[in-house]
């Protein structure tokens, strides 16, 4: 069982790089499954420039088809999300957009980082998830401002998150298997 977690921000001194450490320090402790750091800063995808929809799954360019073998080899995904102006970062919405059914029938779970810990990115990016067909568990990790990362409760809302995440994600496998 293969699960990406994925920073969906690229500002510079961004606060999701902490929080990825620390999610991958509680879930590297689990042996129920691999956990693996995508940072869309080093994917570094331009704004969607595909000429055919993702739909589609032609890829004309290089970019694409790279992006598009490292989602298809993971069985569930972790977003570290922060707020921007109610919603979530607009290169995590571009890197979503380039693909489509390599996101299908997968499971995913959010850390959502803010001054009301990300609730409403969060909340804006299962809308997204829904459309592309990933099954998103209802636990969440919701950090605000000042929250120190790693703390006892905070571990096990995630650990909490993760055991959903794994769960729904092997579930999951059959559906995959049938649709290929």
């Amino acid at each position: 069982m293969r699960i990406a977690v994925i920073m969906g921000s690229t500002r510079p001194g961004r606060r999701s790089e902490a929080v990825a450490e620390w999610v991958l320090n509680v879930a590297n402790a689990r042996t129920d499954a691999t956990f693996e750091l995508i940072d869309l800063a080093e994917v570094n995808l331009p704004f969607l420039d595909e000429p055919v929809p993702a739909l589609f799954g032609e890829y004309a360019h290089e970019h694409t088809r790279a992006w598009s073998s490292v989602v298809a080899s993971f069985d569930g995904f972790v977003f570290i999300t922060p707020e921007y102006n109610h919603s979530f970062p607009a290169v995590l919405k571009n890197a979503l957009d380039y693909l489509h059914s390599e996101w299908h029938d997968k499971a995913a779970g959010f850390v959502g980082l803010g001054g009301d810990g990300g609730l409403r990115a969060v909340e804006q990016l299962r809308l997204v998830l829904a459309e592309l067909k990933v099954a998103t568990v209802r636990t969440q990790v919701a950090l605000g401002r000042g929250a120190l990362e790693g703390g006892l409760q905070q571990d096990e809302e995630l650990n909490a998150m993760l055991d959903e995440v794994v769960a729904w994600s092997s579930a999951l496998r059959s559906v995959r298997a049938v649709a290929a």
